[in-house]
């Protein structure tokens, strides 16, 4: 079985066990547009609760702060040194609309690892 932090992450897992899912869809999109964003409110395999505290998951702004500089730095490096692009007003159109397309994986990841951040892995 796989356990740790990053698979917690990356596929959804209950951070404790590794066997439930935190999400109610693996897809970001669907979860957010369809779903309304909602989790589970706990894990259906440890029966963890998930929103340790009331306004828990206020602090996951943080970490989606930090993933957004990420993704606008890491789109303004590739732009300038691959594509050699100047143009600032193309540079920051770009770097925005990534960022709103890429809205859904920034929610759905920055929530996992907030909570990952404070519950232990017990195999």
């Amino acid at each position: 079985m796989k356990t740790g932090k990053l698979y917690s992450i990356f596929f959804n897992k209950c951070p404790r066990c590794n066997k439930g899912k935190f999400w109610k869809s693996n897809n970001p999109y669907y979860n957010l547009f369809l779903n309304g964003g909602e989790n589970h409110s706990h894990c259906l395999n440890c029966d963890l609760k998930f929103e340790i505290e009331p306004g828990f998951f206020y602090g996951a702004m943080y970490i989606s702060y930090g993933l957004g500089i990420g993704i606008g730095s890491l789109i303004l490096i590739i732009s300038l040194a691959v594509f050699q692009m100047k143009n600032i007003f193309l540079l920051s159109l770009i770097i925005g609309i990534s960022i709103l397309i890429l809205a859904p994986v920034n929610y759905f990841l920055s929530r996992l690892i907030w909570l990952n951040t404070f519950i232990d892995n017990k195999p």
